[in-house]
């Protein structure tokens, strides 16, 4: 399965790379498929709890919604 959120605040690919590994540190999560810069979206692969991917993303000081 594959949930893709929304991700707003990112402006470099230091950025991406924090996003990249708080997603990949969230139970749950297989893989982290993509987070892309240009779209704003990160997709990640497994079954994670959407309210875990969202705080990580938020701790990480971005803003996050599902997709």
């Amino acid at each position: 399965m594959a949930v893709k959120l929304s991700v707003q605040g990112m402006s470099c690919g230091h950025c991406v790379g924090a996003v990249t590994k708080a997603l990949s540190e969230v139970p749950g999560v297989e893989n982290v498929v993509e987070v892309s810069l240009d779209r704003g979206e990160a997709i990640v692969a497994g079954q994670p709890d959407i309210g875990a991917l969202i705080a990580a993303v938020e701790a990480e000081g971005f803003q996050a919604k599902p997709a």
